[in-house]
């Protein structure tokens, strides 16, 4: 398999970029308190925090704090009124009102910021979450052979990988992938995703009770909706805001995981929750690269999972230790160059469901690499100089046609060249400095 970091992402033509279903139905804009599934107390505690946060705010830019219309707005500043916490002040020159709050919202909400310093969009009702995640779910639209070769056409691997590679891909079953370093495993599950190119929604925050957990992870979620406020307050059109488009999430996790970093996540300090990786994962590809590296043992990650693996669904909690049930609706991913058996035991290996096994490559198509690689690097290269490589190199020395050798080694090769203003041509002398160079 070619390992080029100079990949090119699909262009638009090469993937599906929108939503089997329209969005505006799977997440309808709420029209009323009620419609948003969530407490009025709750909105208007996040509405205080946005007031003490900003100052004085016009109806329009609460909207867009809070990712509600301006009619919800305007019931919750009717509301915090009575309650005497908001205040009106003047006018923008284009007559705007303008709001702030009074001393004894002020205070109100210092003591909602002290509880919870969640200030963000209104978030989503877990169980609305739960409804749209499982709509969305990559299985829904099974991949098919001709998505999974034109998704990753870019890439040079065998044929029969693809046979095994795509129906993992539409199992419910985690999927292992094993074999020596450099063969590709982590590489090919980076460009999973390509393949199945939809968008989705991703809440902001999801709100468990009066308690609010971000998902939305600007790092991870890369939106593609890129004004997802119109002008107009009422917001009348398109899906609900407290929802971001955004391409399928790929969350790739390896030596630094720990057991906490499956949890909700607590910051005392801010009074925030965090949700999971695999909370934010969901409707995308989650790969645990190099497993039986991490900070927590493959034993325990596998205990951890089990329920997951195998009910598609998780149990997480809050700092209070109240427990809800979240989907766990991902592809999930294990890449490793350990022996499996080294790991787990059969038992759990059962329970994966998919293994694949990646190897060294057979002459033809490591030749393709090398070539294309060569293409890349704007290297040219004759077949006398490759047969030089392969005969006297691989051959000599019995090192398997590993499919990273033609990046690395060609890379160095590039290297020389501009250090040594040579012309770009590979030759015989640069292949044995590499070679000595790059293997010890």
């Amino acid at each position: 398999m070619q390992q080029d970091p100079g990949l090119k992402q699909l262009s638009t033509a090469q993937s599906v970029t929108s939503l089997s279903v329209s969005s505006d139905q799977y997440a309808p804009r709420p029209t009323s308190i009620d419609h948003t599934g969530l407490s009025e107390s709750l909105l208007i505690d996040l509405l205080m925090k946005h007031l003490l946060n900003g100052g004085v705010l016009t109806k329009e830019q609460m909207v867009k704090r809070l990712g509600v219309t301006g009619g919800i707005i305007q019931d919750l500043l009717d509301s915090a009124k009575t309650l005497a916490w908001v205040e009106n002040r003047q006018t923008t020159t284009d007559g705007q009102m303008r709001y702030a709050l009074s001393l004894g919202g002020e205070i109100h909400a210092k003591q909602a910021l002290s509880r919870n310093g969640y200030l963000g969009l209104a978030p989503v009702p877990l169980g609305q979450y739960s409804l749209v995640c499982k709509k969305q779910s990559s299985r829904a639209n099974p991949i098919t052979f001709e998505m999974l070769q034109k998704g990753l056409s870019a890439l040079v691997l065998p044929k029969d990988l693809l046979f095994k590679i795509g129906p993992a891909m539409n199992s419910s079953r985690p999927v292992l992938i094993y074999g020596p370093p450099g063969t590709g495993k982590s590489y090919l599950c980076r460009h999973l995703n390509l393949t199945i190119g939809d968008d989705v929604l991703i809440p902001y925050a999801l709100a468990i009770g009066n308690e609010v957990i971000q998902v939305y992870d600007p790092e991870l979620h890369h939106r593609v909706d890129s004004e997802a406020f119109p002008a107009s307050l009422d917001l009348g059109k398109g899906h609900d805001p407290r929802w971001i488009r955004c391409k399928r999430p790929l969350r790739i996790t390896g030596g630094e995981l720990t057991a906490e970093m499956l949890e909700v996540q607590f910051d005392s300090h801010s009074r925030t929750y965090m949700a999971p990786l695999q909370l934010k994962a969901n409707n995308g590809i989650l790969l645990l690269d190099d497993l039986g590296r991490q900070k927590i043992s493959a034993k325990q990650l596998f205990n951890r999972w089990i329920i997951p693996m195998e009910e598609r669904r998780d149990f997480l909690s809050l700092q209070s230790g109240e427990h809800f049930e979240i989907p766990f609706e991902l592809i999930l991913l294990f890449s490793t160059n350990l022996d499996p058996k080294e790991l787990v035991d059969e038992a759990f290996l059962r329970r994966l469901g998919y293994k694949i096994h990646f190897d060294a490559l057979d002459e033809q198509l490591y030749r393709k690499i090398w070539f294309q690689v060569c293409a890349d690097l704007n290297l040219s290269c004759t077949e006398e100089v490759f047969l030089h490589l392969l005969i006297d190199y691989h051959k000599r020395y019995e090192k398997p046609l590993i499919p990273c050798y033609p990046r690395d080694l060609l890379g160095i090769m590039s290297d020389q060249i501009s250090f040594m203003e040579f012309e770009s041509v590979v030759t015989p002398s640069l292949i044995d400095s590499a070679w000595s160079i790059y293997f010890v």
